[in-house]
C-alpha cells in the first residue's frame, strides 16, 4: 500500500467482500484514468482538459438516463445504479483533475484543503456508500482519512510535484517558515525546511487520528481494510519525521517488514 495518487483504496482486495470488488475496480479505473488525463505524458493543457470534459459527458448521459458510449461508463453507470452512488462524487473527481492542469500553487491551507475535497474524499465516499456505511458522522471520519492521505502524498512527492511544476505547499505556510521556491527547487533540506515539514505532517497526522474511529466502525474485512489504510499512512508519517523530511534523497516508501508492523497495528486490540 504505497501511498501514491489514487492508489490509497483497495483494488479488488482479498479482504473486500467478493460481492464488491468489481464495483471497486471500476471506481479505481474511472479515477486513474482521469487521472492520467491530467498528469501523464507532454499534451497541451487543452488536450487534458477536452478529455476530461469527454469524462464529463459521458457523466452527464448517465444522470440524463442515456445510453453511455464507453465501457468504462456503461461500468459507471451499471454500480452507480446498482449501489445508489452520488453521482457528484464522480465529477468532483473530475474538478480536481482539471484543477490540476491550470492551477500549480495554492495561496493557504485552505485551497488545499479545498483541492482534497475533491481530489481524495469522493474516493473515501464511494466506498462507504458500497458498504452500506455512509452515515454523516462515518462521512466525516472518511473525509479527514482521505484528506490526510492526500496531504500524506503531496509531503512525500514535493520532488516529483516540482518536477511537473507544481507545489502544494501552502504558500503562506512556506513564507511564514522562511521556505522559498528557489529551496525546492535546490532540494535544500534545513532548519527552516524542517520546521515547515514538521508542521504539515502534524497537521495531517492529527486529521487522520480524528478519523481513526472509523477504524473500529467499520466492522469484519472492511474493517481491517480501513486500518491497514490508517496504518499506512500513519506509518509514512513516521518515516517522514524519521529521515527529518529529506523527501528529495530519502522518499519514505512501505517495505515488507513495515506490513508487519502495519498489521500488527490493525489489530483490534492495537487500535
Amino acid at each position: 500500500m504505497a501511498v501514491d495518487h489514487y492508489e490509497n483504496f483497495p483494488v479488488a482486495s482479498i479482504l473486500l467482500p467478493k460481492r464488491l470488488r468489481r464495483a471497486v475496480e471500476i471506481i479505481y479505473h474511472f479515477a486513474r484514468q482521469a487521472d492520467d488525463f491530467a498528469d501523464e505524458g507532454d499534451l497541451p493543457d487543452t488536450e487534458r482538459l477536452a478529455s476530461l470534459d469527454a469524462f464529463r459527458a459521458e457523466l452527464n448521459r448517465i444522470s440524463a438516463h442515456e445510453t453511455p458510449l464507453t465501457p468504462l461508463f456503461a461500468d459507471v453507470a451499471n454500480i452507480v445504479q446498482q449501489h445508489q452512488l452520488p453521482l457528484q462524487l464522480f465529477h468532483d473527481l473530475l474538478d480536481a483533475f482539471s484543477q490540476d492542469v491550470v492551477k500549480k500553487r495554492y495561496a493557504n491551507f485552505d485551497e488545499v484543503l479545498d483541492y482534497c475535497r475533491r481530489s481524495a474524499n469522493p474516493v473515501g465516499r464511494l466506498l462507504l456508500y458500497l458498504y452500506e456505511e455512509a452515515t454523516p458522522q462515518n462521512l466525516i471520519y472518511s473525509d479527514a482519512i482521505c484528506t490526510s492521505l492526500q496531504l500524506i502524498n503531496f509531503w512525500q512527492d514535493v520532488k516529483k510535484d516540482y518536477a511537473i511544476n507544481r507545489i502544494y505547499l501552502p504558500l503562506d505556510d512556506m513564507a511564514r517558515f522562511g521556505v522559498t521556491e528557489a529551496d525546492i527547487a535546490e532540494g535544500r533540506v534545513d532548519a527552516t525546511w524542517q520546521k515547515l515539514m514538521q508542521f504539515q505532517t502534524r497537521r495531517a497526522r492529527e486529521m487522520m487520528n480524528s478519523g481513526k474511529p472509523l477504524g473500529t466502525i467499520l466492522t469484519g474485512r472492511i474493517g481491517l481494510e480501513m486500518r491497514l489504510i490508517i496504518a499506512g499512512g500513519l506509518r509514512i508519517l513516521a518515516k517522514l519525521d524519521g529521515v527529518r523530511y529529506d523527501v528529495y534523497q530519502k522518499r519514505p516508501t512501505l517495505r515488507p517488514f513495515d506490513w508487519v508492523i502495519m498489521l500488527f497495528r490493525s489489530a483490534p486490540f492495537n487500535f
